[in-house]
């Protein structure tokens, strides 16, 4: 049964300024650099006047997972984020996600809620993480849910700080 991964973070900017930002090629290309991980790249970008839609690819190195699952998934693992962005009105942007996680039995799918909240703005995430192992898949999918709480915390850090540089 997939589990359910909800995320929050709050901005002292407003909604406009914070997509713009997360959207923005060269603020994702620079996220990746620092905390992607191996083979981390920005695979695709299309803006459009409702929009963006990009994906990304994260990479993670087998040294850093846990051992029981190193055992399920040995080696590197390559993950790919497809993101598609649309404004739904003055300081509100709705995303779906999808997460492909490479030679796995793991996936990811959900949205995304950025809208000017006072003061700032806020950022709302959902995932439904599924990990199709019998027995042991949701002991996997607790790991996976405590790594994407992790890159989370790191992009919203990284976020926050590449706004905080342009003020």
């Amino acid at each position: 049964m997939p589990r359910e991964f909800d995320y929050r973070s709050t901005w002292p900017y407003p909604a406009d300024e914070v997509y713009a930002t997360m959207t923005d090629p060269e603020y994702l290309r620079a996220r990746l650099a620092k905390i992607g991980g191996p083979g981390a790249a920005l695979l695709e970008h299309h803006p459009d006047a409702d929009g963006v839609r990009y994906r990304l690819r994260h990479g993670l190195d087998a040294q850093d997972m846990p051992a029981a699952l190193r055992t399920v998934l040995p080696g590197n693992i390559t993950i790919e984020r497809a993101e598609s962005w649309k404004k739904q009105g003055p300081g509100r942007y709705d995303a779906t996600v999808a997460v492909t996680i490479h030679n796995t039995p793991a996936s990811a799918a959900g949205g995304m809620q950025l809208h000017d909240a006072n003061p700032g703005s806020e950022l709302l995430l959902r995932l439904d993480i599924s990990v199709k192992v019998p027995l042991i898949g949701g002991r996997i999918e607790d790991v996976v849910v405590g790594r994407i709480g992790e890159l989370f915390d790191l992009e919203t850090q990284f976020t926050r700080e590449w706004l905080e540089q342009r003020h």
